[in-house]
């Protein structure tokens, strides 16, 4: 399943991701693919500036711009990891908890297909029901979260248990999350209080925060966590708020002081090796970019990923 050809592309006037073959439910997975791409159009948990509903329309249109081949690791990635373009997450805007059950389910279908997800939010509420789905297809899992913030708030706030700052807590207190195995990179700013990185630290996170990615240099950082992961079952959750602002504006909750873009790719290329079974890029917020500077950040970064799928044989 190669990509579409330029002409052919233009000919039709649709956007899929990456111009891959558009095949949404009910229709099945073709046989042989490794990998579906899905759009969250949800940013109902989001706490400061909303729009990130709008980026999956977004990042389907810059996308069609990255090519195939991938110089550095030498590998066709869309010839060796079949994709698809897996149409959007349907449920009403406005009920987080419809949203939860849908992703749920339709990341549950992608995985029994034995294919990756790859959803592309929406805010990062949208990680929860994705990570419960992969837990339940393949145990507890090492997480990789990329991210400005912790995402291990409470109700506190809010009084909402379930916004997008609150989805690594959840996933820890479930247990999908195996201990020591969630790997905290690119943190920065301050704290609500001396206690919000308790929930991680109880069990075992690591935490790499920018100024350690600074210091000492993101390929060295990437390959603790290569290592640290192993042949576990990983997810990459990459919130698009971990890159600095100067690279991404196009975000809800920005903090100075962040990735730069060629960090936060070399970061996911530095991962090869691990066994993704999924991956979401979220808080993309259109409305907010210049230039579509983080629609294409993140067409790129879901790229690397499914390069990490490429360069394992097939299970």
């Amino acid at each position: 399943m190669t990509q579409q050809p330029a002409l052919e592309y233009l000919a039709h006037g649709q956007s899929p991701f990456f111009r891959l073959p558009a095949v949404a439910p009910p229709r099945p997975l073709p046989q042989g693919t490794r990998a579906a791409f899905l759009g969250v159009p949800f940013d109902g948990g989001t706490t400061y500036q909303p729009g990130a509903r709008l980026a999956p329309f977004h990042v389907r249109r810059v996308s069609a711009l990255v090519q195939g081949w991938h110089p550095a690791h030498r590998v066709a990635v869309f010839d060796r990891a079949p994709a698809v373009d897996g149409g959007n997450v349907v449920f009403p805007p406005f009920a987080p908890d419809r949203m939860r059950e849908a992703v749920e389910a339709r990341t549950r279908q992608v995985a029994e297909a034995g294919a990756v997800p790859f959803l592309v939010g929406g805010d990062h509420s949208v990680a929860l029901p994705a990570l419960r789905a992969l837990a339940r297809a393949h145990g507890p899992l090492a997480v990789v979260h990329v991210d400005a913030h912790l995402d291990t708030s409470g109700p506190e706030t809010w009084g909402e248990p379930f916004h997008h700052g609150t989805p690594l807590r959840h996933a820890l207190k479930e247990g999908l999350v195996a201990t020591g195995q969630l790997h905290q990179i690119g943190l920065r700013g301050p704290w609500a209080g001396p206690g919000d990185g308790d929930p991680g630290a109880a069990r075992g996170a690591r935490v790499h925060d920018a100024d350690e990615v600074a210091r000492r240099g993101m390929a060295a950082v990437a390959a603790e966590v290569r290592e640290a992961v192993g042949d576990r079952p990983a997810h990459l959750t990459f919130d698009v708020d971990a890159v600095d602002p100067a690279f991404a504006p196009g975000t809800g909750t920005p903090v100075p002081g962040g990735l730069t873009s060629r960090e936060a790719l070399a970061l996911v290329r530095g991962l090869a090796g691990v066994r993704l079974v999924g991956m979401d890029l979220v808080e993309v917020c259109p409305a907010l970019d210049h230039a579509d500077l983080t629609s294409h950040l993140a067409a790129h970064l879901l790229f690397e990923g499914l390069a990490l799928v490429a360069l394992r044989e097939p299970r």
